[in-house]
């Protein structure tokens, strides 16, 4: 039987209509804010930074997360995949710089972010050199554990967000309830444009419903700004040999995820990336982690949950994640914009969130599906992969008695899953047919 080919509503290089492109760029934004500023929320709050700074942090966070959108949309020479990868703040480094922060400065993480960023950028020229370490096998692990990973996370919004006082209450069930439940009708049973804007729809309806409900509280507009413009240099840059090596770790740590996801959206369009497309995405990935660092933003790394929502409604279009890139930069520069959004309450984003994540698993089945034999030695990899993975994502206290650097590192279930799928495929010998 043959597999299924996936439906597709609009290609790579498709323009939608701009009444259709607007709304499913915006889409994308809503998919993506709040991780997005969660990360130099945390950072901020961890090291001690005033509230003055901890917007600043978020401003800088939105407009090169922004940016780099639009460059992996639209390349700029070898910078960029011409794919709609969205950009945002990387998890992966928020314990490092946390701790390089408090044992040195925050001038010196910033540094140590941007000479590491250049690690990824070399493995992205050499991607061809290192191609036959990622086989698909490796990449779909990854894949299916980016989305194993992150549905905690979804169902945490889904219930109020981590230390919400009414976390798992019946309102906040209800209303992510509501989207996850609008969303999935409309994408099934519904045709055009309100199947591919299925979420931006739910997330609408879910927000009015939480307004209904006493759940968004509007008073926050009047915090913000009307406009703030990047500063270079904020809290300046400072270089030490030991935070520049851990860093440059975790860069191939993120290198890993970018080609995850980056393999995870071609699957949306049944193929392959091509080499030219995983250069692209990891150069500009490198080179857009540096240029954040400059400007007082933390790295960069493509988004899964975006990955998902490519899978879930169709639009493969590089055009709609570019107009999502301007939106970001527009957020960035009027904070009052930007916290508009930052209303939404996280049941409604996690009632979207869910499916988003868990369609980002499928296409890691939907790779290993098209391209592996699953053999014994394939689902003993796969096996040993998920396991260990899942396993310490969970469990993480098993490491309790490893060094703080080392414990934060092995804590991440796709750095222990991802390699243990690479190491398992390069040591178990493929038997020939």
């Amino acid at each position: 039987m043959k597999n299924p080919k996936p439906q597709i509503a609009y290609g790579i290089d498709d323009l939608p209509p701009l009444r259709e492109a607007v709304p499913l760029g915006l889409q994308h934004i809503l998919a993506m804010f709040l991780s997005n500023i969660a990360v130099p929320l945390i950072i901020a709050t961890a090291i001690g930074l005033t509230s003055g700074e901890k917007a600043f942090l978020v401003q800088m966070a939105l407009v090169m997360a922004g940016v780099s959108t639009i460059i992996q949309s639209y390349p700029i020479g070898p910078v960029g995949a011409r794919m709609p990868i969205v950009m945002g703040t990387s998890f992966a480094f928020v314990a490092g710089i946390i701790i390089i922060t408090k044992e040195y400065n925050l001038a010196t993480a910033f540094g140590a972010c941007f000479a590491a960023a250049f690690v990824e950028v070399v493995i992205g020229f050499s991607y061809k050199k290192f191609q036959r370490f990622f086989p698909p096998l490796a990449t779909g692990i990854v894949v299916m554990l980016i989305g194993l990973t992150l549905v905690p996370v979804g169902m945490d919004y889904a219930a109020g967000g981590v230390g919400s006082p009414d976390y798992g209450s019946m309102t906040n069930l209800t209303i992510a309830g509501v989207v996850l439940l609008i969303t999935l009708f409309l994408n099934q049973f519904s045709k055009g444009f309100l199947s591919y804007a299925s979420m931006i729809i739910g997330v609408v309806v879910g927000y009015l419903l939480a307004l209904s409900l006493g759940k968004v509280d509007l008073a926050q507009m009047a915090a913000g700004g009307w406009f703030s413009f990047p500063r270079p240099l904020k809290f300046g840059l400072e270089f030490h040999l030991a935070p520049i090596l851990t860093m440059s770790f975790i860069y191939v740590v993120s290198a890993l995820e970018t080609m995850g996801d980056i393999a995870g959206t071609t699957a949306a369009v049944d193929r392959n990336p091509t080499s030219k497309e995983m250069k692209g995405g990891l150069v500009a990935d490198g080179l857009m982690s540096a240029l954040a660092a400059l400007f007082s933003a933390f790295p960069n790394t493509s988004y899964s949950q975006n990955v998902g929502l490519v899978n879930f409604t169709g639009v493969v279009s590089r055009h709609v994640t570019a107009i999502g890139g301007g939106f970001l930069v527009l957020l960035g520069l009027i904070p009052k914009v930007g916290v508009l959004v930052a209303t939404i309450p996280a049941p409604v984003i996690g009632g979207g969130a869910l499916i988003m994540f868990a369609m980002i698993f499928t296409s890691g089945m939907a790779i290993i599906h098209r391209n592996v034999d699953l053999n014994k030695r394939s689902m003993i990899i796969i096996a040993a992969s998920v396991a260990l993975g899942l396993g310490v994502e969970y469990r993480p206290e098993v490491l309790q008695h490893f060094p703080q650097a080392v414990k934060s590192l092995l804590s991440q279930g796709l750095v222990v899953g991802g390699l243990t799928g690479f190491i398992l495929n390069l040591i178990f010998p493929e038997k020939s047919k």
